[in-house]
């Protein structure tokens, strides 16, 4: 009987299998390929322009934390009109939108960097020259961030998704992982060329470099989005159901005037936010978004502070490295932990594995020898990046499950305008407390930030849940139980 049982069981399971549309491999390798071409322009642009501020201004973090203050500033308010107008247009507009806003803002980037970098004493020469170019340079910047936002919105938010519906939710993990993988590796390596280039040639032959890239890709980008989107139906039947609901939303905004504190509350902005607020995954988000609020990562703060400190700076490059690369393999430690938890319990264990590891950075601060609290701080931020990066997919993988079709790319305008807002506030802080002697008051801050996100994050799985951990399954509480269930 158990025989025949399981051979029925087996058959059911290879029936589902069989039945179980397959995605065309090649139109998988054309996302993940375009992806990489997108992202690696992306990743850097986030890395060279430090570089090139500090060359225009020496001794100064200024020009930096303007740029810096510009863009993060830029994504908080525009996020969430970014999203609402990703849900109001097609596929293929909000491609185009994306690739040929991001490229040609690169380009002008690239173009007012080489003409900053052509003249060295522009600003003593011609200040307002200089200033204007900083500003274009600023503004084009900002502008090519935004639509990189509409991109990662497009296509790990909403596409991700849709070509995996119908299949087995280990599909939707590993593209997950692959998709994270693809930019962790950018963030790693695109750093590493960029620096080779400057190093050994000069910053102008990598401001050229990097405009070029954006001219050449752009072309290469949009031909393999649409082969994806026309390659697979499923891309395709989700475009169909956009625009249905879109015009049903026209027939019925068409309807009347409102009045203005009605224009108010229906807008892109309010509305967006209205939207966000109500989802099942607010807190989850909310906790997310907290993690770039913080000092504990290889960013300007943090680097500027360990060459104070004496630290070389081909050290600091390595542990870098290092925390890139422990990043990279959370991508393949997060699937394995999904096999056996659920995305919700292994945000958990992750975040508070990252909370721990953060906790040599708190330590750091009553070290009294410099060097080694230095390499205590990086060695606690490298180790925390597994926990940190597989939280990421985590929060990401339940909205992905829990947001509705309709509402995907809202949430996630809003989403990174709230992480971008945070990472604002960091920068303000950092300009604030701007001796690096205080820099425990920004490791302190960075760390109650964090801890408070750990908080609201397990708060909204025990509203879940109504438990936190299965103490049943933990091995020696589990003989425990048994031995006490046998005397009773």
């Amino acid at each position: 009987m158990e025989e025949t049982e399981t051979r029925v069981f087996l058959s059911n399971e290879q029936r589902q299998l069989e039945e179980e549309p397959q995605l065309p491999r090649s139109m998988v390798i054309s996302l993940y390929l375009g992806y990489f071409l997108a992202r690696w322009g992306a990743r850097t642009w986030e890395f060279s322009v430090a570089l090139y501020m500090i060359y225009l201004w020496p001794n100064s973090l200024f020009l930096t934390a303007m740029y810096g203050a510009v863009e993060s500033g830029s994504t908080a308010i525009f996020g969430p009109i970014v999203g609402q107008m990703i849900d109001g247009m097609s596929y293929v507009k909000v491609l185009r939108l994306w690739l040929v806003t991001q490229n040609l803002s690169f380009i002008v980037a690239g173009g007012s960097v080489i003409a900053l970098l052509l003249v060295p004493d522009l600003k003593s020469q011609n200040f307002p020259v200089f200033a204007a170019l900083v500003v274009l340079t600023n503004l084009s910047g900002a502008i090519g961030v935004l639509s990189t936002l509409a991109g990662t919105i497009l296509i790990e938010r909403d596409w991700v998704v849709v070509m995996s519906e119908g299949h087995s939710p280990d599909v939707l993990t590993r593209m997950n992982s692959v998709i994270r993988g693809i930019d962790l590796s950018s963030k790693l390596l695109s750093p590493v060329i960029t620096g080779f280039i400057i190093s050994f040639v000069s910053l102008e032959a990598s401001a050229v470099t990097f405009a070029a890239w954006a001219t050449i890709t752009v072309w290469i980008e949009y031909w393999l989005f649409i082969s994806v989107y026309n390659g697979v139906p499923a891309v395709l039947q989700s475009d169909e159901r956009r625009s249905l609901r879109l015009s049903s939303q026209t027939d019925i905004a068409s309807h009347g005037n409102m009045r203005i504190l009605e224009r108010i509350s229906d807008s892109s902005f309010v509305n967006a936010w209205r939207n966000y607020l109500n989802q099942d995954i607010v807190l989850p988000g909310v906790a997310l978004a907290l993690l770039f609020f913080t000092v504990l990562s290889f960013g300007t703060l943090m680097t500027a502070t360990l060459e104070w400190k004496g630290i070389p700076t081909y050290i600091i490059g390595i542990g870098r490295g290092i925390s890139a690369s422990v990043g990279l393999t959370a991508t393949v430690v997060y699937p394995l932990l999904l096999s056996r938890l659920s995305p919700l319990r292994t945000g958990l264990w992750s975040f508070w594995s990252q909370w721990t590891c953060l906790l040599v950075c708190v330590g750091s601060i009553w070290v009294q020898k410099e060097k080694v609290a230095s390499y205590m701080l990086m060695a606690g931020v490298a180790a925390s990046r597994l926990g940190l990066w597989m939280f990421d997919l985590a929060v990401i993988q339940q909205m992905q499950d829990l947001v509705p079709e309709s509402d995907r790319c809202v949430v996630g305008g809003v989403q990174n305008s709230l992480q971008a807002a945070l990472d604002l506030m960091a920068n303000l802080l950092g300009i604030i407390v701007s001796n690096p002697k205080d820099f425990w008051i920004l490791t302190l801050i960075s760390f109650a930030t964090v801890s408070l996100a750990g908080v609201l994050y397990t708060v909204h799985l025990y509203r879940i849940r109504k438990h936190l951990f299965h103490l049943d399954k933990i091995p020696l509480l589990n003989n425990f139980f048994i031995r006490n269930h046998s005397t009773n």
